[in-house]
């Protein structure tokens, strides 16, 4: 079973998941971002084979952390579906009705291209941003000059944080990761069927590496 990591921020108690999703625990909510639902059925259309279960995997997880946790709401950062409409839509629709009594809230990403008015036929409510407790949800980082400009610490996602390990012989490996500098955290790509960037981090960033089972601080 995996083990998530306990991490306090501003007074809230979050717990970091190997799944790459964040657990609220004051606001019994799921934060995850880029899920990319739909990619899958974007390369098939494109006439690039990919097997039809890598489609569900991200929703199959969902699913473990909602039977786990039990949340009364779920925010997605941003890049929910990966492209326009496709076979994939339906699937994510009757996954969002098995789970009607949970609020859902979608900050739209650049990838989320499909009409907002799909998404409410759905009950997901959709936003440029949005604030809950002490934290503002974007899906873009911010600049520091940004930064400046919000008194709330930003949740965003948008780049797919990875952090690059090195072992003594020079061997090296990029882990996803969540990224908590002084005004805002980046959290990996939820969704499975997506890649990763190494980014530079501060000394004083605090970054936690992911492992299938575990989270651990680098």
């Amino acid at each position: 079973m995996s083990v998530g990591l306990n991490f306090n921020l501003l007074g809230e108690n979050l717990l970091l998941l190997p799944e790459r999703a964040i657990y609220w625990q004051q606001q019994k909510a799921l934060l995850v971002a880029d899920v990319h639902l739909g990619k899958t059925g974007h390369f098939r259309k494109a006439g690039i084979a990919v097997p039809q279960q890598v489609a569900h995997e991200d929703l199959n997880t969902l699913t473990q952390l909602i039977n786990r946790h039990h949340p009364e709401k779920i925010y997605f950062l941003g890049d929910l579906f990966h492209s326009d409409m496709n076979a994939d839509w339906h699937s994510f629709a009757y996954w969002r009705n098995q789970y009607q009594d949970i609020d859902m809230q979608l900050i739209m990403g650049n990838h989320d291209i499909i009409t907002e008015q799909h998404y409410h036929d759905l009950n997901v409510s959709t936003h440029e941003q949005l604030e809950a407790g002490p934290f503002l949800m974007l899906h873009h980082p911010q600049n520091q000059n940004c930064l400046k400009q919000h008194q709330q610490y930003i949740f965003c996602g948008h780049i797919h944080p990875g952090v690059k390990l090195v072992g003594k012989g020079r061997q090296a490996i990029t882990l996803p990761c969540f990224a908590f500098s002084e005004r805002q955290a980046i959290l990996p790509s939820f969704g499975k069927f997506t890649g990763r960037v190494a980014m530079r981090h501060q000394p004083s960033d605090q970054v936690f590496g992911i492992l299938p089972e575990k989270v651990f601080a680098v």
